[in-house]
């Protein structure tokens, strides 16, 4: 029996699955259909957090996310350091302050 996946997978899953015994046939992407998928396997995992609520489901959120910014020519360490100083002028999520409104003076 075949199963069709069409989607962009973990680099060391193929070796899993012929490890349990089956069989997948794989493409190397170009840069630009990976940057593509990339950004179709957030979407995806972003809906299964939402969904689930796992915990698991945002390491794999994150480590998407490094694969993007590295596709798009960013090292992690140049990511981290675009967050923290964003973090650093504008705060975090830590307050937990949901704005309602702004009154233009």
């Amino acid at each position: 029996m075949i199963k069709k996946y069409n989607k962009l997978v973990r680099d060391k899953i193929p070796k899993i699955i012929e490890e349990n015994g089956q069989m997948c046939e794989t493409e190397i992407l170009s840069d630009e259909r990976y940057l593509e998928m990339l950004e179709l396997k957030l979407s995806e995992e972003c809906t299964e957090y939402q969904i689930d609520k796992n915990t698991e489901a945002l390491a794999d959120i994150l480590e998407v996310v490094y694969a993007i910014a590295n596709a798009r020519g960013m090292t992690d360490g140049e990511l981290d350091r675009l967050r923290l100083a964003k973090a650093n002028k504008n705060g975090r999520y830590k307050d937990k302050i949901f704005i309602k409104e702004v009154t233009e003076w």
